[in-house]
């Protein structure tokens, strides 16, 4: 696929116009979308770095079966006992949670041709929440009727998610491994709906990371990736900004260069076998101190795709 070919792919991808109920007549849907955001599923209580030069989309290592980054997992083995500290590092995932659940709650109804106003649209439906931290995301999908499987490398991550799970008989039924994804497509393990988000820029090798996602959708099934683009708005907002100025962030949280462009994410995806079918941007308003839906793409953005038939 062209340069030229994959640019204009990705400004279809995040058009507004995908028959998306979060978007109405080319523009989005606030009523949707609060509706959406304010149902009580999400259970959200409610030195300065070298500027970066440019990266080339990373190469798969061969000789690597993991794509695991053993700094990455003691990074947050650190603060595993954070998770569900509404004010604590883990803060920003908080905040944003209402609006990644409102956009797959929306894609995924429309993939799966559910009600999004139901209230279990998703039973009956197996999803794997693959780097579920101390189960943020796993708790909410479980609320709305999946079966959950949500894994993670870190083990403290899966005692905290067990036990803070563990209060509630809806989230109890969740099942959580201290796994890689590798390992569950070794095991052969198939899921509807396969879900990574804020992981990939933490992850050594991106193309054997999504191989493996793939791996673990059923065919037609539904795969959602989200993570922060390779931009010079990326690395003063979500970097700089973030972790040194605001400090939401213990500091090197992000590496700028391990960071994806739209671009790069798409053809990694088309590579192993997952079509993308639409993106969107998250937007946080420092006025009121949320995030919404965009088609703004050049920080934080979400990728929608399926498996292709096997």
């Amino acid at each position: 696929m062209s340069s030229k070919h994959l640019l204009t792919r990705i400004r279809t991808l995040v058009r507004p116009g995908l028959q998306c109920p979060l978007f109405k007549n080319g523009c989005r849907n606030p009523s949707f979308l609060h509706e959406l955001q304010t149902r009580d599923y999400s259970d959200v209580p409610q030195q300065i770095p070298a500027a970066p030069a440019s990266n080339p989309l990373p190469v798969a290592n061969s000789r690597s079966k993991s794509s695991l980054k053993p700094a990455e997992i003691k990074k947050f083995a650190a603060m595993a006992e954070t998770w569900w500290d509404a004010e604590g590092p883990f803060k920003p995932l908080h905040v944003m949670n209402p609006t990644r659940l409102a956009f797959i709650r929306s894609t995924l109804c429309r993939h799966f041709g559910k009600d999004p106003l139901c209230a279990r649209p998703f039973k009956g439906l197996k999803f794997v929440d693959v780097g579920c931290g101390g189960g943020i995301l796993s708790e909410p999908l479980a609320r709305m009727g999946a079966t959950v499987t949500g894994i993670d490398a870190v083990k403290k991550n899966i005692k905290i998610a067990q036990l803070h799970a563990d209060s509630d008989p809806v989230t109890s039924s969740i099942d959580y491994c201290c796994t890689t994804a590798e390992k569950l497509v070794e095991e052969q393990r198939k899921f509807d709906a396969v879900i990574a988000l804020e992981v990939i820029e933490h992850v050594a090798d991106p193309a054997e990371f999504c191989k493996s996602l793939s791996a673990l959708t059923s065919s037609g099934g539904a795969t959602l990736i989200s993570t922060i683009n390779r931009s010079m708005r990326a690395y003063a907002t979500a970097i700089i900004m973030a972790e040194y100025v605001l400090h939401w962030l213990p500091r090197g949280t992000h590496q700028w260069s391990s960071f994806l462009t739209p671009e790069e994410l798409v053809l990694i995806l088309e590579r192993a076998s997952i079509s993308v079918k639409e993106m969107a941007g998250f937007v946080y308003d420092p006025l009121t101190g949320q995030w919404s839906i965009s088609d703004d793409i050049s920080v934080n953005f979400i990728a929608y795709g399926t498996k292709n038939s096997e």
